[in-house]
């Protein structure tokens, strides 16, 4: 719901009258909807910078909307537009030298088989190439006098950016928005009097690529990234090749092409129609020439421009709310709602306590993820989703797999939206190619790898230092997500099609990878705990080790995934069998004596960085389930693996304390995961909500989303847990929508840190047991049935 731009819609009249009583009104309006309006961010004033403009997508395209009144810039992504091209980066001298340096980890001579490592094994090149910005949309408005009465929002409940402003009497507006039945950008201005709308349209960017007026209402532009690292490559240089293209549907006055721009003189209103292709073929992980992007820009324009712009609106609004209104959350206290967003975030950084503010945080998240993970696109949101101002972009926006791309949908299920899980699913499952000849030309393994990040290409060797890249399970971790989804959605054909026999892979790798060490264990080497290093017995400091804990955690995870999937679909028994053997030989999960915590190496070495903003060998705790409850010792020594990470600076980045949130959350404690959605909003979120590293990346708002919903609701025991993490000043609220595993929709309403009413709606049926506090009990719901737990569970 648009506040203001809602009631001029039904009420015309209003953007005649003097502008102090139009004010009043406005405010009044403002203020008799501010109840409802939970799903609302808003400023009274245009973005300065990228990092404060905000964001919509459609799963393919996305853009930043600045808001400016008078030179309006609108971002603008494609979410394949990546420099650089396939290439076999596996380094050709790994396969010879693998056994030495493996034999040289497991002995402790940690320096030598680093050096070895980084002649041997790091990727030939050693770097990716960077995610792309497409350019910028530009409007040039004419406005001859003060701007007043402005406004800029997103309503997430529709997906549309609003900005508003007063010129001389004058109302003028803008809605933005990403139409995914559409396939484009749809941009909509309109001035409150008739023919004093005056604009000029371009398009840039300023490189790679040129711009032309096709038509008086056209606009084209023609690029291929030319890339000097590519070039350097012998790969020419010349790769991928993209195009957009802008229509203006203006329904008066005179539209014309001048000088490279569309000039729109004397309309009441105008309709920009913003699309954008690439010549990149997912199924070949790779450019392909025989795609042509500018006749793919051509069809969705000429096909969406059919339409009025209500009609566009109304296809946009169906198409979208059906999926986000399936959350509905209220964390209760007070309503600040009647408070631009910025001043809000400012009272929090100060101290304030909004929940619904966290409530917001929530369903922000919600919409990224469908924004940039869903039809029309093809891609999974990678680190900065889909929204990019850079050419050479932070860490190049790139698939960092020893987390980020995993926490980027661990709100996919939980937060009821599992069509944005697809993308992932199915880009993982082309990254078994590239992966198969990694295993094969480094490790001389069966199966599927990857290392530490990736790109479009599928690149799965070793990139930018064997101290980092050295993550030889991170396929395993990739797994992960696709196990949790079927549990999520109990999907059988989904099961036996994609994901099992991606995990089949990914295991079989481990199997022929796994070398014995001095103790008989069976273990990975060489590998690292992501990011990390230790202290050696000299003095030195080292990354690389063997059977780091986050490795046997990601087996045993990877392992008890296939075993019981296998025995879902009947597989193999051999080779179920051999992974059951394999499990008991793994190494044990250890208690550092040094620390009391959870030990994150194969020796109990000293920390280099107590406060580092990895924990990976917590893992096992989340979003892993080695650690449990049940696990006395180990889930005491999670506890203080987490307060002296804390304790040391940990939870510096936004993501690192997004993983925070779910880690306390899974530790039943409500009181320190809610410091740590606190600490996220405080330290580690933007002005719009972002996600703040630093710079920007989008993981932490995924994660943020994902541990609020684990404060309220857990299903990974066995049995589905109300309520597990609830905080004190959570003590009021309602949650209608979030998914359990078994395909359970939960609804809960609680009163004084209570549950007061609590409903189940299962999609599927079957037998759960469903916990609250101490009282457990047993259902048995069939397919569509609402089954209410008030009477068994809140005795």
């Amino acid at each position: 719901m648009h506040i203001y731009f809602t009631y001029t819609r039904k009420f015309p009249l209003l953007t005649d009258m003097k502008s102090g009583f139009q004010l009043i009104c406005w405010l009044c309006l403002a203020l008799f909807n501010a109840h409802a309006q939970q799903s609302l961010l808003w400023y009274t004033k245009a973005a300065d910078k990228w990092n404060h403009a905000l964001p919509i997508g459609n799963g393919r395209m996305g853009a930043m909307i600045f808001g400016k009144a008078d030179n309006e810039v609108i971002q603008l992504n494609e979410e394949s537009l990546w420099a650089g091209n396939q290439v076999n980066d596996n380094n050709p001298g790994a396969k010879a030298r693998i056994m030495e340096i493996q034999q040289l980890i497991v002995n402790g001579d940690n320096k030598q088989a680093t050096e070895l490592s980084k002649k041997y094994l790091l990727g030939t090149p050693p770097e990716l190439r960077s995610y792309q910005t497409l350019g910028n949309l530009l409007l040039f408005f004419d406005h001859a006098g003060t701007v007043e009465q402005y406004r800029r929002s997103l309503d997430l409940e529709t997906g549309v950016v609003s900005v508003s402003y007063s010129v001389n009497g004058v109302r003028y507006t803008r809605e933005a928005f990403a139409s995914a039945p559409d396939n484009c950008i749809v941009v909509h201005i309109s001035a409150s009097k008739p023919g004093s709308l005056n604009f000029r349209l371009g398009l840039s960017r300023n490189r790679d690529a040129t711009v032309t007026a096709a038509s008086g209402s056209t606009l084209i532009m023609d690029g291929q990234i030319i890339d000097s690292v590519s070039a350097k490559a012998g790969k020419g240089g010349k790769d991928m090749k993209f195009n957009a293209l802008v229509k203006v549907m203006a329904d008066a006055g005179k539209t014309e092409a001048k000088g490279g721009e569309v000039v729109v003189t004397g309309a009441s209103t105008a309709t920009v129609i913003i699309t954008a292709a690439t010549d990149y073929n997912l199924q070949k992980l790779n450019f392909d020439r025989s795609i042509n992007s500018k006749e793919i820009c051509s069809s969705i324009i000429s096909d969406a421009a059919r339409y009025p712009y209500k009609e566009l609106l109304r296809r946009h609004e169906e198409e979208y709310s059906k999926a986000f209104a399936r959350v509905k959350l209220d964390l209760g206290g007070d309503n600040f709602s009647d408070i631009p967003t910025d001043q809000r975030m400012e009272k929090v950084r100060k101290g304030a306590i909004d929940n619904q503010l966290a409530a917001l945080y929530f369903q922000f998240g919600r919409y990224l993820l469908m924004s940039s993970s869903r039809k029309p696109g093809v891609l999974p949101a990678n680190l900065q989703g889909i929204w990019n101002n850079d050419y050479a972009a932070p860490w190049n926006a790139d698939f960092h797999t020893n987390i980020n791309l995993q926490m980027n949908y661990w709100p996919a299920d939980v937060a009821n939206l599992p069509e944005t899980f697809m993308p992932f699913a199915h880009f993982v499952d082309q990254l078994r190619v590239p992966g198969r000849q990694t295993a094969r030309e480094m490790y001389d393994a069966e199966g599927w790898t990857i290392h530490h990040c990736t790109d479009v290409f599928g690149r799965t060797g070793i990139h930018d230092g064997v101290e980092w890249g050295a993550s030889p399970l991170a396929a395993a971790w990739l797994c992960m997500n696709l196990w949790e989804h079927f549990r999520f959605t109990s999907d059988t054909a989904y099961l036996r099609n994609l994901a099992y026999p991606v995990m089949k892979e990914a295991a079989e790798f481990v199997q022929s990878f796994l070398v014995k060490d001095k103790h008989g264990y069976l273990v990975t080497a060489p590998s690292t705990s992501p990011e990390n290093s230790f202290i050696l017995p000299g003095g030195e400091r080292g990354q690389f080790t063997y059977a780091p804990t986050i490795d046997v955690e990601l087996i045993m995870s990877l392992y008890h995934g296939c075993l019981e999937a296998g025995r879902i679909l009947k597989d193999d028994p051999a080779f179920l069998k051999g992974l059951g053997m394999t499990l008991a030989q793994l190494p044990p999960i250890s208690i550092s004596k040094r620390t009391g915590g959870i030990q994150e190496w194969i020796e109990d070495y000293e920390e280099a960085e107590p406060g580092h903003r990895h924990i990976s060998h917590l893992l096992g705790l989340y979003p892993g389930e080695t650690i449990k409850p049940a696990d006395t010792l180990l889930f005491e020594a999670a506890k203080k693996t987490l307060e002296r990470r804390l304790a040391n600076g940990g939870g510096h980045t936004g993501w690192s304390r997004a993983w925070i949130i779910n880690f306390y959350a899974r530790l039943l404690d409500g009181e320190k995961a809610w410091k740590n959605v606190q600490a996220l909003l405080q330290k580690s979120t933007l002005d719009n909500l972002l996600d703040v590293h630093p710079p920007f990346q989008i993981d932490g708002n995924f994660g943020g989303t994902a541990g609020i919903a684990e404060m309220l609701l857990q299903s990974h025991n066995g049995y589905i847990e109300l309520l597990p993490a609830l905080p004190a000043a959570w003590s009021n609220g309602e949650v209608d929508g979030l998914v359990a595993r078994g395909g359970f929709t939960v609804k809960m309403k609680w009163k004084e840190g209570k549950l007061i009413d609590a409903s189940l709606l299962s999609e599927k049926g079957g037998a759960r047991k469903v916990k609250y506090h101490n009282t457990l009990i047993d259902i048995n719901a069939k397919a569509g049935q609402v089954y209410s737990l008030n009477k068994e569970l809140l005795q």
